[in-house]
Formats: structure tokens, sequence, C-alpha cells
């Protein structure tokens, strides 16, 4: 399983012939102005919130690719008045298996409108279960006790966890909830983006290496494994 990272909270995931995406900004990212979000494939994206700085090359994507869209019932119904029709609406707790696996909608402690102002539903996260591997993909979220529910119900391979503050969780709490979801190999989003949410990586990591956890950082553009 590959992952490829395009900035802000926007991964591709590479699994048995299925590319799924996470929440598509990629053109106002200036960080990420190398990467050109038509050549970008995809059979399935997932969407945790609306807000824009997770849907923003989401229509043109899912228009241009055809993928599935995952997302709440309330973003499926703003994407049909888009001309996006080809979507799966979930909400919290729930879970369908799609060709490549399984995937879960959980709560996510985070605020949710689309860029137009139209109200989302309630922010999630997704675990996925493909390819012999279960991910936790947090979206966008504070520290919450729900996550020591996740470290129960779940042996997590890896999670991908927002450290960047200010929005979201930051370092210090990203790694109480690596501790919480019992998850050692963190992938972490939504960071460096914008003034508010600037990070010194390296302190991130050694932080997250004192405690016994190990941080991936990948640069936008390039691709790990999982």
């Amino acid at each position: 399983m590959k992952a490829t990272y395009y900035g802000q909270s926007c991964f591709l995931l590479e699994l048995q012939g299925t590319k799924i995406l996470f929440d598509p900004f990629i053109t106002p990212n200036e960080l990420a102005k190398d990467i050109d979000p038509d050549t970008i494939e995809a059979d399935f994206i997932l969407v945790s919130h609306g807000h824009s700085d997770h849907t923003a090359d989401l229509v043109p994507i899912a228009s241009r690719t055809g993928a599935t869209v995952v997302c709440s019932f309330e973003i499926a119904e703003w994407l049909g008045t888009r001309g996006v029709t080809n979507t799966h609406p979930m909400n919290l707790g729930g879970q369908w298996s799609f060709e490549f696996g399984k995937v879960k909608m959980v709560f996510a402690a985070h605020s949710n409108s689309l860029p137009d102002g139209t109200y989302g539903g309630t922010a999630a996260g997704f675990i996925i279960h493909a390819d012999n591997k279960i991910i936790y993909y947090s979206g966008d979220t504070a520290l919450t006790q729900e996550m020591k529910l996740t470290g129960e119900l779940y042996s997590l391979d890896v999670a991908f966890l927002p450290i960047g503050d200010n929005f979201t969780m930051g370092v210090d709490d990203a790694i109480i909830a690596s501790k919480f979801i019992n998850c050692t190999e963190i992938i972490g989003m939504h960071y460096d983006t914008f003034g508010y949410i600037k990070i010194d990586k390296k302190e991130a990591l050694a932080k997250f290496e004192h405690a016994g956890l190990n941080l991936r950082l990948p640069d936008i553009g390039s691709s790990i494994e999982l």
C-alpha cells in the first residue's frame, strides 16, 4: 500500500489497483504549487468535512475522474447541486463494504460547513480495512475520549493525525491521541499550510520519538509505503 502526499490533509492511497483520495485541497495551496490536480486519478474520494482547505478541488476531480465520493449526507446533497452525483453518503457510526474493503465513519471534534456557507453535517474521520491493514484517517479533530474507544476496538497499523494546532490538535495532543488509539505509526497532516498552523518539524519529530512513536512527515509530492 502506497500513500502520496499532496499537502495539507490530502493523500492518495493506492492499494490492490484502487486509488483512494482524501480531502482534495491542492490548487489554492502555495506549498503544493508543483502538483497538477488534473493529473491525479481517483476511484474513490473520501471527504472528512466541507471546509475549503479539504474540498477546493473536490468538484473538478470528482467530475473528471467519475470517482465515488464518500462523505456526509449533507455534503453529498451539496455535491448533487454541482453536478456530482456519484456519491455514497454516510453518517457517524455507519460502515459500508466497498470493492477495496470496509469504511467506517467515526466522530471528529470539528466544525463543518461548505465553502458557500452551506451546513455540511458532522465532521468525521474514517476507519479503513483494506489490503490486510487497518488505517485511521482522523480528519480535522481535537483530542477526544472517543479515541480511546478506537484503540479498544481496532488494532491500527497506521494513523493520519493533524498536528498543526490552532484549528485542530497540536503535536502534544496528537501524541496523547496516538496513545489513546494504541498506534505507533503516525503520519502527520494539517500543518505548515498557513501561518496559524506552522510547526517546528524537527521538534515535532523529536517529541514523537521521545514518546516511543514514529512520526512521518513526507514531502509534498512524495510517496511512502505503509
